[in-house]
């Protein structure tokens, strides 16, 4: 399935069955390999993955669009798997950042409302509302049809309480969003109360602030998981410990727990796990 009206047609599926699913963050084609081998049924991009490729941080500015969408070029010729993009904040021209994403395959992308300034460090609600209702109709402009999830980074930047951020995510779910985000959430109660009040399903990010269960976030009513960079900070951590071994004691036991060379070489080959 390389087809984009059929990477597009599953991901509607997948989003409106029932229950919570996770979308593990894929930052290069090789990892898009190893996580399709797994078997979860879609992909997202992390923009901190893609960011700490190039040796940069996370933040908007941290990649250009340019390199988004070429890296999710590389990532979609990788998995077979519908594949949902972090957008940011859709950079200059939100409405041709979607359609652009859409035309290279890309069955959905989330768009925030950071600024990307520090004061203010979120577009005014007004503008932020338009941005969102600008890929809305970008989207449903599109052949295939494009998932639109409006994120709003309130929490994340301390600039707005719960009930700011909700009143943020209704206001884009009013806009046409296909779904809400809100990253920074810390206690689930929080979650519940989110997803109590969003006309539309809501993503929620864990292995960050809040490291929920996909238990926890089902029970409360989350329909799409995001890890973010958590995957990215995974890798990197894997690579402290394994070098931090050899520097401070001479060893490599590390090298017991990874998988053979054999079998990388078979899974980046597309033979599977």
């Amino acid at each position: 399935m390389t087809d984009p009206a059929e990477r597009a047609q599953a991901a509607r599926i997948l989003l409106s069955q029932p229950g919570c699913v996770l979308l593990p963050s894929a930052w290069d084609a090789g990892v898009a390999r190893l996580l399709t081998a797994m078997g979860f049924p879609a992909l997202e991009t992390t923009s901190a993955g893609l960011a700490y490729s190039f040796g940069r941080p996370d933040g908007l500015g941290g990649v250009s669009l340019e390199e988004t969408l070429a890296n999710a070029r590389a990532i979609l010729a990788a998995t077979h798997l519908p594949v949902f993009a972090d957008l940011e904040n859709g950079f200059e021209d939100v409405a041709e950042t979607v359609r652009l994403a859409a035309d290279i395959g890309l069955s959905g992308g989330s768009i925030e409302d950071s600024a990307g300034r520090m004061d203010p460090p979120l577009y005014p609600e007004p503008e932020a509302v338009d941005r969102v209702r600008a890929a809305v109709a970008a989207a449903r402009a599109t052949p295939h049809g494009f998932h639109v999830t409006a994120r709003c980074e309130g929490l994340q930047r301390g600039c707005l309480d719960l009930p700011g951020v909700i009143a943020r995510l209704r206001a884009y779910a009013g806009a046409g969003a296909d779904a809400v985000y809100a990253p920074g959430l810390t206690r689930i109660e929080d979650v519940a109360e989110l997803c109590a009040a969003m006309p539309v399903p809501v993503t929620v990010l864990t292995g960050g602030t809040g490291a929920f269960s996909m238990g926890e976030l089902a029970a409360a009513g989350v329909r799409r998981a995001s890890l973010g960079s958590a995957m990215p900070r995974a890798a990197l951590g894997g690579i402290l410990e394994a070098a931090g071994e050899m520097q401070k004691l001479g060893t490599c036991s590390f090298a017991g727990r990874l998988p053979s060379f054999a079998s990388t070489q078979a899974l980046m080959a597309g033979k599977g796990l």
